[in-house]
Protein backbone atom coordinates (compact mmCIF):
# COMPACT_ATOMS: atom_id res chain seq x y z
CA UNK A 1 0.00 0.00 0.00
CA UNK A 2 0.68 3.83 -0.53
CA UNK A 3 2.43 5.13 3.14
CA UNK A 4 0.39 3.11 5.12
CA UNK A 5 -1.49 3.04 8.54
CA UNK A 6 -0.90 0.62 11.52
CA UNK A 7 -2.36 -2.58 10.35
CA UNK A 8 -3.77 -5.35 12.97
CA UNK A 9 -5.51 -8.13 11.44
CA UNK A 10 -9.67 -8.08 11.10
CA UNK A 11 -9.75 -10.98 10.12
CA UNK A 12 -11.85 -13.81 12.49
CA UNK A 13 -13.00 -17.02 10.96
CA UNK A 14 -13.94 -18.41 7.53
CA UNK A 15 -16.87 -16.91 5.39
CA UNK A 16 -19.60 -18.74 3.51
CA UNK A 17 -18.60 -18.17 -0.40
CA UNK A 18 -21.12 -15.76 -1.99
CA UNK A 19 -22.68 -16.61 -5.20
CA UNK A 20 -21.48 -15.51 -8.40
CA UNK A 21 -21.00 -11.84 -9.14
CA UNK A 22 -22.20 -11.81 -12.99
CA UNK A 23 -20.24 -8.25 -13.81
CA UNK A 24 -20.75 -4.44 -13.67
CA UNK A 25 -24.46 -3.21 -13.88
CA UNK A 26 -26.19 -6.92 -12.98
CA UNK A 27 -26.11 -9.04 -10.33
CA UNK A 28 -28.70 -11.28 -8.90
CA UNK A 29 -30.79 -10.64 -5.88
CA UNK A 30 -32.58 -14.04 -5.51
CA UNK A 31 -34.13 -14.81 -9.33
CA UNK A 32 -34.44 -11.14 -10.32
CA UNK A 33 -31.58 -9.87 -11.90
CA UNK A 34 -31.28 -6.26 -11.58
CA UNK A 35 -28.78 -2.83 -12.57
CA UNK A 36 -26.46 -1.76 -10.04
CA UNK A 37 -23.04 0.05 -10.46
CA UNK A 38 -19.88 -0.98 -8.41
CA UNK A 39 -20.58 -1.60 -4.94
CA UNK A 40 -17.22 -1.39 -3.26
CA UNK A 41 -16.27 -1.86 0.57
CA UNK A 42 -13.14 -0.25 1.78
CA UNK A 43 -10.90 -1.49 4.26
CA UNK A 44 -8.64 0.00 6.62
CA UNK A 45 -8.80 3.61 7.63
CA UNK A 46 -5.11 5.15 6.75
CA UNK A 47 -4.04 8.19 4.16
CA UNK A 48 -4.64 5.95 1.04
CA UNK A 49 -7.96 5.40 2.18
CA UNK A 50 -8.78 8.79 2.78
CA UNK A 51 -6.90 9.60 -0.62
CA UNK A 52 -9.41 6.65 -2.06
CA UNK A 53 -12.63 8.29 -0.69
CA UNK A 54 -12.21 11.34 -1.87
CA UNK A 55 -11.53 10.14 -5.38
CA UNK A 56 -14.92 7.70 -5.27
CA UNK A 57 -16.97 10.78 -4.13
CA UNK A 58 -16.17 12.06 -7.82
CA UNK A 59 -16.37 8.80 -10.16
CA UNK A 60 -19.96 7.52 -11.57
CA UNK A 61 -20.66 4.23 -11.56
CA UNK A 62 -18.79 3.17 -8.80
CA UNK A 63 -20.73 3.57 -4.56
CA UNK A 64 -19.19 3.21 -1.41
CA UNK A 65 -20.89 0.24 0.54
CA UNK A 66 -19.20 0.57 3.24
CA UNK A 67 -16.02 0.12 5.59
CA UNK A 68 -13.91 -1.90 7.59
CA UNK A 69 -11.60 -0.73 9.86
CA UNK A 70 -9.83 -2.04 13.21
CA UNK A 71 -12.18 -1.39 17.09
CA UNK A 72 -9.19 0.98 17.60
CA UNK A 73 -10.42 3.13 14.43
CA UNK A 74 -13.94 2.83 15.10
CA UNK A 75 -14.39 6.14 15.45
CA UNK A 76 -12.19 7.56 12.78
CA UNK A 77 -14.49 4.93 10.79
CA UNK A 78 -18.10 6.24 11.99
CA UNK A 79 -16.62 10.15 11.10
CA UNK A 80 -15.73 8.42 7.90
CA UNK A 81 -19.31 6.67 7.31
CA UNK A 82 -20.77 9.78 8.07
CA UNK A 83 -18.89 11.81 5.72
CA UNK A 84 -19.00 10.09 2.82
CA UNK A 85 -22.70 8.82 3.27
CA UNK A 86 -21.41 5.21 3.65
CA UNK A 87 -23.78 2.30 4.16
CA UNK A 88 -22.28 0.44 6.48
CA UNK A 89 -19.31 0.08 8.70
CA UNK A 90 -17.65 -3.29 10.21
CA UNK A 91 -14.71 -4.13 12.50
CA UNK A 92 -14.94 -7.62 11.56
CA UNK A 93 -13.86 -8.97 8.03
CA UNK A 94 -15.50 -11.77 7.79
CA UNK A 95 -18.83 -10.09 8.32
CA UNK A 96 -18.17 -7.51 5.50
CA UNK A 97 -17.49 -10.50 3.25
CA UNK A 98 -20.93 -11.91 3.84
CA UNK A 99 -22.38 -8.58 2.71
CA UNK A 100 -24.10 -8.84 0.06
CA UNK A 101 -24.70 -5.89 -0.82
CA UNK A 102 -21.13 -5.67 -1.65
CA UNK A 103 -19.50 -6.89 -5.14
CA UNK A 104 -16.04 -5.15 -4.60
CA UNK A 105 -13.57 -4.91 -1.77
CA UNK A 106 -10.51 -2.27 -2.13
CA UNK A 107 -7.86 -3.06 0.44
CA UNK A 108 -5.94 -0.09 1.56
CA UNK A 109 -3.99 -2.06 4.52
CA UNK A 110 -0.54 -2.79 4.87
CA UNK A 111 1.73 -4.87 2.57
CA UNK A 112 1.77 -7.86 4.49
CA UNK A 113 -1.76 -8.35 5.03
CA UNK A 114 -2.71 -8.04 0.88
CA UNK A 115 -2.08 -11.88 0.14
CA UNK A 116 -4.44 -13.51 2.74
CA UNK A 117 -7.13 -10.53 2.38
CA UNK A 118 -7.43 -10.98 -1.03
CA UNK A 119 -7.42 -14.71 -0.97
CA UNK A 120 -10.55 -14.47 1.65
CA UNK A 121 -12.27 -12.16 -0.68
CA UNK A 122 -11.91 -13.80 -3.67
CA UNK A 123 -13.13 -17.11 -1.65
CA UNK A 124 -15.70 -15.18 -1.11
CA UNK A 125 -17.27 -14.52 -4.24
CA UNK A 126 -15.87 -10.43 -4.13
CA UNK A 127 -14.27 -9.10 -6.67
CA UNK A 128 -10.79 -7.35 -5.03
CA UNK A 129 -8.91 -3.80 -6.07
CA UNK A 130 -5.78 -4.52 -3.85
CA UNK A 131 -3.05 -1.43 -3.49
CA UNK A 132 0.47 -1.86 -4.48
CA UNK A 133 2.58 -4.01 -3.96
CA UNK A 134 -0.42 -6.84 -4.79
CA UNK A 135 1.79 -9.51 -2.39
CA UNK A 136 5.06 -9.74 -0.91
CA UNK A 137 6.05 -12.42 -3.35
CA UNK A 138 5.52 -13.73 -7.01
CA UNK A 139 3.87 -17.12 -5.73
CA UNK A 140 1.26 -15.53 -3.53
CA UNK A 141 0.20 -13.34 -6.54
CA UNK A 142 -0.07 -16.07 -9.04
CA UNK A 143 -1.93 -17.96 -6.43
CA UNK A 144 -4.40 -15.05 -6.90
CA UNK A 145 -4.13 -14.52 -10.48
CA UNK A 146 -5.04 -18.53 -10.94
CA UNK A 147 -8.02 -17.92 -7.92
CA UNK A 148 -9.32 -15.14 -9.72
CA UNK A 149 -9.16 -16.24 -12.98
CA UNK A 150 -10.71 -20.04 -12.08
CA UNK A 151 -13.56 -17.95 -10.15
CA UNK A 152 -14.48 -15.46 -12.75
CA UNK A 153 -13.46 -12.41 -10.89
CA UNK A 154 -12.10 -9.23 -11.52
CA UNK A 155 -8.77 -8.82 -9.91
CA UNK A 156 -6.83 -5.17 -10.20
CA UNK A 157 -4.16 -3.83 -8.46
CA UNK A 158 -4.21 -0.63 -7.24
CA UNK A 159 -1.15 1.21 -9.61
CA UNK A 160 -1.45 5.13 -10.25
CA UNK A 161 1.07 6.07 -12.97
CA UNK A 162 0.05 3.88 -15.84
CA UNK A 163 -3.47 4.92 -16.09
CA UNK A 164 -2.57 8.52 -16.59
CA UNK A 165 -3.35 10.52 -19.16
CA UNK A 166 0.61 11.71 -19.15
CA UNK A 167 1.44 7.99 -19.22
CA UNK A 168 -0.68 7.40 -22.57
CA UNK A 169 0.52 10.57 -23.95
CA UNK A 170 4.01 9.17 -23.76
CA UNK A 171 3.15 5.62 -24.82
CA UNK A 172 1.57 7.06 -28.21
CA UNK A 173 5.44 8.77 -28.68
CA UNK A 174 7.56 6.00 -28.38
CA UNK A 175 7.38 5.05 -31.79
CA UNK A 176 9.04 8.19 -32.61
CA UNK A 177 11.97 8.09 -30.65
CA UNK A 178 14.05 5.45 -32.90
CA UNK A 179 15.68 2.52 -31.66
CA UNK A 180 15.73 2.52 -27.68
CA UNK A 181 18.19 2.69 -25.68
CA UNK A 182 18.18 3.96 -22.23
CA UNK A 183 15.59 4.42 -19.91
CA UNK A 184 16.05 6.57 -16.58
CA UNK A 185 13.62 6.86 -13.83
CA UNK A 186 14.04 8.50 -10.28
CA UNK A 187 11.26 8.28 -7.48
CA UNK A 188 13.13 9.72 -4.73
CA UNK A 189 10.80 11.37 -1.75
CA UNK A 190 12.05 12.03 2.34
CA UNK A 191 9.53 9.69 3.91
CA UNK A 192 7.48 11.26 6.56
CA UNK A 193 8.64 8.22 8.93
CA UNK A 194 12.22 8.05 7.97
CA UNK A 195 13.23 10.14 11.34
CA UNK A 196 10.97 7.83 13.48
CA UNK A 197 12.83 5.10 11.87
CA UNK A 198 16.28 6.26 12.51
CA UNK A 199 14.94 6.53 16.06
CA UNK A 200 14.13 3.23 16.43
CA UNK A 201 10.64 3.74 15.91
CA UNK A 202 9.93 0.80 12.91
CA UNK A 203 6.80 1.99 11.06
CA UNK A 204 5.36 -0.58 8.47
CA UNK A 205 6.68 1.85 5.55
CA UNK A 206 10.78 0.30 7.10
CA UNK A 207 9.79 -3.20 8.55
CA UNK A 208 10.59 -6.26 6.52
CA UNK A 209 8.00 -8.21 8.43
CA UNK A 210 5.52 -5.74 6.64
CA UNK A 211 7.26 -5.88 3.18
CA UNK A 212 8.70 -2.75 3.72
CA UNK A 213 11.22 -0.35 2.15
CA UNK A 214 12.00 1.44 -0.83
CA UNK A 215 11.82 -0.74 -3.37
CA UNK A 216 8.10 -2.40 -2.78
CA UNK A 217 6.99 1.45 -1.32
CA UNK A 218 8.69 3.71 -3.69
CA UNK A 219 10.41 2.13 -6.96
CA UNK A 220 8.10 -0.08 -7.91
CA UNK A 221 6.62 3.12 -10.24
CA UNK A 222 9.34 3.04 -11.88
CA UNK A 223 9.27 -0.54 -12.39
CA UNK A 224 5.53 -0.60 -13.27
CA UNK A 225 6.30 2.12 -15.52
CA UNK A 226 8.86 0.29 -17.47
CA UNK A 227 7.35 -3.19 -17.35
CA UNK A 228 3.76 -1.97 -19.20
CA UNK A 229 5.51 -0.59 -21.46
CA UNK A 230 8.32 -3.21 -22.43
CA UNK A 231 7.14 -6.22 -20.43
CA UNK A 232 9.61 -8.67 -18.22
CA UNK A 233 13.34 -7.98 -18.62
CA UNK A 234 15.85 -10.56 -19.38
CA UNK A 235 17.96 -9.47 -15.94
CA UNK A 236 17.57 -7.67 -12.91
CA UNK A 237 20.16 -6.82 -10.32
CA UNK A 238 19.58 -4.35 -7.38
CA UNK A 239 22.14 -1.84 -5.10
CA UNK A 240 20.48 -0.56 -2.22
CA UNK A 241 21.60 1.39 0.84
CA UNK A 242 20.08 -0.48 4.50
CA UNK A 243 18.60 0.41 7.81
CA UNK A 244 19.23 -0.80 10.74
CA UNK A 245 17.19 -3.36 10.34
CA UNK A 246 18.27 -4.75 6.98
CA UNK A 247 15.49 -3.22 5.09
CA UNK A 248 16.38 -0.55 1.67
CA UNK A 249 15.50 2.82 2.31
CA UNK A 250 17.20 3.64 -1.08
CA UNK A 251 18.49 2.02 -3.92
CA UNK A 252 19.27 1.73 -7.90
CA UNK A 253 17.54 -1.35 -9.83
CA UNK A 254 19.24 -2.20 -13.15
CA UNK A 255 16.96 -3.37 -15.74
CA UNK A 256 18.64 -5.16 -18.73
CA UNK A 257 16.54 -6.05 -22.16
CA UNK A 258 19.32 -6.97 -23.98
CA UNK A 259 18.80 -3.92 -26.85
CA UNK A 260 18.66 -1.57 -24.04
CA UNK A 261 19.37 -0.96 -20.19
CA UNK A 262 16.45 0.78 -17.59
CA UNK A 263 17.80 1.92 -14.45
CA UNK A 264 14.90 2.83 -11.93
CA UNK A 265 16.16 5.06 -8.43
CA UNK A 266 13.88 4.86 -5.82
CA UNK A 267 14.62 6.25 -2.32
CA UNK A 268 12.76 7.23 1.49
CA UNK A 269 15.78 8.59 2.98
CA UNK A 270 16.26 11.58 0.77
CA UNK A 271 14.84 13.85 -1.67
CA UNK A 272 15.21 14.93 -5.37
CA UNK A 273 12.95 15.77 -8.30
CA UNK A 274 11.55 12.89 -9.87
CA UNK A 275 11.47 11.80 -13.71
CA UNK A 276 10.76 9.06 -16.02
CA UNK A 277 13.03 9.29 -19.24
CA UNK A 278 12.91 6.74 -22.05
CA UNK A 279 15.79 8.44 -24.59
CA UNK A 280 16.25 6.56 -28.21
CA UNK A 281 18.25 7.78 -31.14
CA UNK A 282 15.32 9.90 -32.66
CA UNK A 283 14.26 11.77 -29.87
CA UNK A 284 12.99 11.26 -26.16
CA UNK A 285 10.10 11.36 -24.16
CA UNK A 286 10.05 12.09 -20.46
CA UNK A 287 7.99 12.44 -17.83
CA UNK A 288 8.82 15.19 -15.16
CA UNK A 289 7.41 15.25 -12.12
CA UNK A 290 6.81 12.29 -9.51
CA UNK A 291 6.47 8.95 -11.80
CA UNK A 292 3.74 7.86 -9.81
CA UNK A 293 1.55 10.97 -11.59
CA UNK A 294 3.01 11.48 -14.91
CA UNK A 295 1.33 15.13 -15.04
CA UNK A 296 3.76 16.60 -17.14
CA UNK A 297 5.36 14.76 -20.19
CA UNK A 298 7.70 16.42 -22.74
CA UNK A 299 8.61 14.65 -25.97
CA UNK A 300 11.93 15.87 -28.07
CA UNK A 301 12.32 14.90 -31.88
CA UNK A 302 14.44 16.48 -34.24
CA UNK A 303 14.97 19.80 -32.49
CA UNK A 304 11.61 20.03 -31.61
CA UNK A 305 10.45 20.05 -27.94
CA UNK A 306 6.51 19.22 -27.47
CA UNK A 307 4.94 19.60 -24.14
CA UNK A 308 1.67 17.53 -22.53
CA UNK A 309 0.32 18.83 -19.11
CA UNK A 310 -2.49 17.53 -16.96
CA UNK A 311 -4.03 20.80 -15.82
CA UNK A 312 -6.66 20.09 -13.85
CA UNK A 313 -6.57 19.35 -10.21
CA UNK A 314 -8.03 15.61 -9.61
CA UNK A 315 -7.36 13.70 -7.37
CA UNK A 316 -4.58 11.30 -9.01
CA UNK A 317 -6.43 8.34 -7.66
CA UNK A 318 -9.34 8.90 -10.25
CA UNK A 319 -8.03 7.43 -13.30
CA UNK A 320 -7.21 3.91 -11.84
CA UNK A 321 -10.62 3.26 -10.36
CA UNK A 322 -12.13 5.12 -13.82
CA UNK A 323 -10.27 2.61 -16.16
CA UNK A 324 -11.69 -0.28 -13.71
CA UNK A 325 -14.93 0.96 -13.80
CA UNK A 326 -14.92 0.99 -17.42
CA UNK A 327 -13.37 -2.50 -17.80
CA UNK A 328 -15.84 -4.18 -15.55
CA UNK A 329 -18.53 -2.26 -17.14
CA UNK A 330 -17.56 -3.54 -20.78
CA UNK A 331 -17.15 -7.02 -19.46
CA UNK A 332 -13.49 -6.99 -20.31
CA UNK A 333 -11.88 -10.02 -18.71
CA UNK A 334 -9.33 -9.58 -21.33
CA UNK A 335 -8.17 -6.47 -20.07
CA UNK A 336 -8.22 -7.56 -16.40
CA UNK A 337 -5.65 -10.75 -17.53
CA UNK A 338 -3.59 -7.94 -19.56
CA UNK A 339 -2.91 -5.80 -16.58
CA UNK A 340 -2.68 -8.89 -14.23
CA UNK A 341 0.25 -10.03 -16.55
CA UNK A 342 2.00 -6.81 -15.92
CA UNK A 343 1.28 -6.93 -11.96
CA UNK A 344 3.23 -10.73 -12.51
CA UNK A 345 6.01 -9.30 -14.43
CA UNK A 346 6.34 -6.45 -11.74
CA UNK A 347 6.19 -8.90 -8.79
CA UNK A 348 8.90 -11.43 -10.57
CA UNK A 349 11.19 -7.96 -10.57
CA UNK A 350 10.28 -7.03 -6.95
CA UNK A 351 11.18 -10.90 -5.81
CA UNK A 352 14.64 -11.09 -7.81
CA UNK A 353 15.67 -7.38 -6.62
CA UNK A 354 15.23 -8.16 -3.36
CA UNK A 355 16.66 -11.38 -3.85
CA UNK A 356 19.61 -10.05 -5.35
CA UNK A 357 20.46 -7.34 -2.51
CA UNK A 358 19.75 -10.16 0.40
CA UNK A 359 16.53 -8.50 2.11
CA UNK A 360 14.30 -10.94 3.54
CA UNK A 361 10.64 -10.77 4.08
CA UNK A 362 9.16 -13.23 6.63
CA UNK A 363 6.20 -14.76 5.31
CA UNK A 364 3.75 -13.42 7.29
CA UNK A 365 -0.03 -14.26 6.33
CA UNK A 366 -2.36 -13.44 9.03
Amino acid sequence: MRESDNGSSMLTGRPEVACRFLGYSQRYSGNTLRSYPMKIALVGAGKIVLSCLDALKDIKGIDIEALCVRQGSLQKGEALKNQYNIHSIYTDYDAMLQDGNIDFVYLGIPNHLHFSYSHKALSAGKHVICEKPFTSNYAQLLELVTLAKSTGRYLFEAITSIHSPGFNYLKTHLADIGEIKLVQANYSQYSSRYNDYVNGIVHPAFDPAASGGALYDINLYNIYNVCALFGAPESVSYHCNKGHNGIDTSGILVMNYGAFIAVCTGAKDSASPGYFTVQGTAGYVKVTDIPSVCKHVEFSQAGTLIKHDDTTDKNHMIYEFEAFRDIVSAQDMSRCHELLDIALNVSKVLEQARECCGIDFPLTQE
